[in-house]
């Protein structure tokens, strides 16, 4: 790709950017959200159509004018939110639109041979009849990269694939992208995870605010020079954040006792001071999601109590508990989060509007105010407020999430993973704007998957592990091998 130009209404999205994949490599393309990642790619692939330059495939030009012609090129591409019906079975989704035909009719036992013999190229023994929502996500993105795969790619565009896997499902897909790479594929690997990109990529190719910074082997730069060319800072200065203070006599905002809920989770207890930013670790499917629902009321308790500034309450619905000042931002910004047709504004005061009641609505200004106010304070990249929200970025359409739920002055803010997905500036900005709430009396209760994070942010971590609480540690002296510890051993105690 040379000389890439993409014009959108009031922005520049790409400003004479060269790209180049050989084959038999893995390359990571990097930036922050906004920088141009998305957008270069969708040239690639056929749904942006670019103002300036030249694509060439194997020294032949290309123009893809859709998805589909470009998968005709062999470009494939797995989005980071799967893009599967799960009601249909693992083999189906691998062969939809493109069945094994005979005799008139669809070749049954073809489809399912052929996807068995898929699955186990991809080390996954698993019955490809079962629908597909009976798999784990991890299982769900194997899926969908085998279909990719399958079309016959040349290229495979891998966008976020790990942000929804543990460790062992992240090491099990780079042990296919290095068999995929053997056989001469060429991938092009886009992910927040910096770890994982000197993991297994070959080069990286770096972008800030739509123009080329550099291509680089992984050998030629540092972790440090990495995320210095990526936000144009130095990462020690990104990261110049100080724990909040709680004060020992700090009153209790919330406080859960012995809660739990059948097949949720069981005998939960925790307190969470006014003030104070409690982390909470474990790996997928701890427990910790669900905690958090049951303390919003998106799910009943049935056992057990939840008290919220003393009084004893009983949420039958997140509104109830939108009623008592705490605010859930969820994890899957997709299914429960934006509603993509919606501007950033409409989105961002949905929440503010609920509590307020539709018989109260919010004047025009106020709703402008707001969102211009949060539009700035979380740098959600955004033209204007009146872009529709499905339009941004994945990492800017979490920071217009947060946006919502911050913007409802919460006593309790219950953060599940808001910044998977998002870029080290986006990351360092959130994290600071929760030390900030925190300093100004919001109690924050924070899921994450990565422990960094939660170490450098929290007052107390509670550590999950098959859906029951295991330890409770001090943030402020534990480290991430403290942590994996525990949950290796399922060991602790209330060591606080």
């Amino acid at each position: 790709m040379r000389g890439i130009e993409i014009q959108f209404p009031g922005v520049k999205a790409l400003d004479k950017v060269d790209f180049t994949l050989e084959a038999g490599e893995v390359h990571a393309l990097l930036g922050e959200n906004g920088a141009g990642k998305s957008t270069l790619i969708k040239c690639l692939t056929g749904v942006n159509h670019m103002d300036a330059g030249v694509i060439r495939l194997e020294g032949r030009e290309i123009r893809p004018a859709s998805p589909q012609q470009a998968i005709a090129e062999g470009i494939s591409t797995v989005f980071q939110e799967i893009n599967l019906c799960p009601n249909l079975t693992v083999a189906e989704n691998i062969f939809v639109g493109r069945q094994p035909m005979r005799r008139g009719q669809i070749n049954w036992k073809e489809i399912e041979r052929r996807a068995a013999e898929l699955m186990a190229r991809f080390r996954l023994d698993i019955d490809v009849t079962r629908p597909l929502s009976y798999y784990s996500t991890a299982v769900q993105q194997m899926v969908s990269i085998a279909r990719a795969v399958d079309i016959k790619a040349r290229i495979l565009i891998l966008d976020e694939p790990t942000s929804s896997l543990d460790d062992n499902e992240v090491q099990l897909l780079f042990e296919v992208m290095r068999d995929l790479k053997a056989s001469g594929m060429g991938i092009i690997f886009i992910t927040h995870f910096l770890d994982q990109v000197f993991a297994v990529s070959d080069r990286m190719t770096i972008l800030r605010n739509g123009r080329l910074v550099g291509t680089f082997g992984v050998e030629e730069i540092t972790k440090l020079e990495l995320v210095t060319h990526m936000i144009g800072k130095d990462m020690d200065v990104i990261f110049n954040l100080k724990r909040a203070e709680v004060k020992e006599d700090a009153p209790y905002t919330l406080t859960a006792t012995n809660i739990g809920a059948p097949g949720k989770i069981d005998d939960i207890s925790i307190t969470l001071k006014e003030g104070e930013l409690m982390g909470f670790a474990g790996l997928l499917g701890s427990g910790r999601t669900e905690t958090a629902e049951l303390l919003f009321g998106a799910e009943r308790i049935s056992k057990g109590s939840i008290q919220v500034k003393g009084e004893t309450v009983n949420f039958r619905n997140p509104l109830d508990a939108i009623e008592k000042h705490l605010a859930f931002c969820p994890e899957d910004r997709k299914r429960d989060g934006i509603i993509a047709d919606l501007s950033v504004r409409e989105n961002i005061m949905l929440a503010v509007q609920a509590r307020r009641g539709f018989l109260h609505p919010m004047s025009r200004q106020e709703q402008n105010e707001l969102a211009d106010k949060y539009i700035q304070a979380l740098g959600i990249a955004t033209p204007d407020a009146e872009k529709k929200t499905g339009e941004l970025s994945g990492g800017n359409q979490q920071k217009v999430i947060v946006a919502r739920w911050m913007a409802t002055t919460p006593d309790v803010l219950i953060l599940d993973e808001p910044t998977r997905g998002i870029d080290v500036g986006a990351k360092a900005e959130i994290q600071r704007l929760m030390l900030s709430m925190c300093g100004e009396g919001v109690s924050i209760l924070f899921i994450s998957s990565e422990l960094d994070e939660i170490i450098r942010c929290s007052n107390r971590i509670v550590v999950m592990r098959d859906r029951k609480k295991v330890a409770e540690i001090d943030g402020g002296t534990c480290t991430q091998q403290t942590i994996l510890g525990i949950i290796a051993e399922g060991a602790g105690g209330e060591a606080v």
